[in-house]
């Protein structure tokens, strides 16, 4: 199974909705909430370039936010990335 790291904050909308989109594809994911680790901002900013939530790491590449997750949800590579 791929390694996924979400960056959330709270409240946040779209970041429930990835975190339902990945729960409901079966994929397990470790949640950095920037709400509760400021240190994760500049952890995000440097792995990603991006300061905008959420933003989904999967094995050290960005995927993206809802868009993008959702897109993987649409094309099946969230299922795919369950079988890696």
């Amino acid at each position: 199974m791929s390694r996924i790291t979400v960056y959330t904050t709270d409240p946040c909308s779209f970041c429930a909705r990835v975190k339902g989109l990945l729960s409901a594809h079966g994929l397990q994911f470790a949640e950095v909430n920037l709400t509760k680790d400021p240190g994760g901002r500049v952890e995000l900013a440097a792995r990603t370039g991006m300061l905008s939530f959420p933003q989904v790491i999967v094995d050290g590449e960005l995927l993206g936010g809802f868009a993008e997750v959702q897109a993987a949800a649409d094309s099946g590579r969230l299922d795919e990335l369950r079988a890696a």
